[in-house]
């Protein structure tokens, strides 16, 4: 049986994964590095301060998407581990970067090279698309709409809207539920090996690794592809 005849509903991830969160990041970052007068604040180049928030962006998230914090926490801590590293232990501070982080971030428009053509490639050839992100429902729905993403997805499932997080099986069932979907004709396509490929095959789904940085893996998805033009190669 081809793949076109046997997928029908196609489930992706958001961030890294189409909607470049790095490369946005950096620029609200350096808006809000302006805003606040961080450089004055901040013993260290920019670009020191920017990639010590994405480590611990990236740490957060993934304490996140095992439980171990709150959607809240995430928000505002990321801001106050990155601010400790500068021996700038300023609570309110920290929620105040983070509040302008949040209303910036989602105005942000880059994305990964080829991510336009692959959606209509895939929308002309009548598959359903949908949405699995583990990002928060009012955020993530303004970085469709900014990017022009949105018209692209029939489904949007947050880890708000739905209750559940990647990679718990419960987000993969309610997004499932939700297009009348069943796993033998859904596949997850996402960055993430954690909460998107281990999230799959935690729901039993076939799942494609979109593997931009070239990391190496003992988890085993359905597919890897280094590039989403190579989602041609599969649909």
């Amino acid at each position: 049986m081809s793949n076109r005849i046997k997928y029908r509903h196609l489930y992706f991830d958001l961030d890294h994964t189409l909607w470049d969160f790095d490369k946005n990041a950096k620029v609200t970052l350096t808006e809000i590095y302006a805003v606040f007068s961080l450089d004055k604040k901040v013993d260290a180049a920019f670009d020191d301060f920017y990639q010590k928030y994405l480590f611990h962006n990236q740490v957060l998230w993934d304490r996140y998407h095992k439980g171990f914090i709150n959607a809240e926490d995430l928000k505002w801590k990321r801001m106050w581990r990155t601010l400790l590293d500068y021996k700038i232990a300023d609570e309110t501070l920290a929620k105040d970067i983070s509040g302008k982080f949040l209303e910036i971030l989602p105005t942000q428009k880059e994305v990964f090279p080829h991510t336009f053509e692959i959606l209509d490639y895939l929308a002309q050839k009548n598959y359903q698309l949908h949405l699995i992100t583990n990002g928060f429902e009012k955020t993530q729905w303004s970085k469709l709409r900014n990017s022009g993403l949105d018209k692209y997805f029939e489904h949007v499932i947050t880890s708000e809207k739905s209750n559940s997080v990647k990679p718990k099986k419960e987000i993969f069932d309610y997004a499932m539920n939700l297009a009348g979907a069943d796993l033998s004709n859904s596949i997850m396509i996402g960055d993430n090996l954690d909460a998107d490929i281990q999230g799959a095959m935690n729901a039993g789904m076939d799942s494609i690794f979109v593997n931009h940085i070239n990391a190496t893996t003992e988890i085993k998805p359905t597919y890897i592809v280094t590039h989403l033009s190579q989602l041609e190669d599969i649909f």
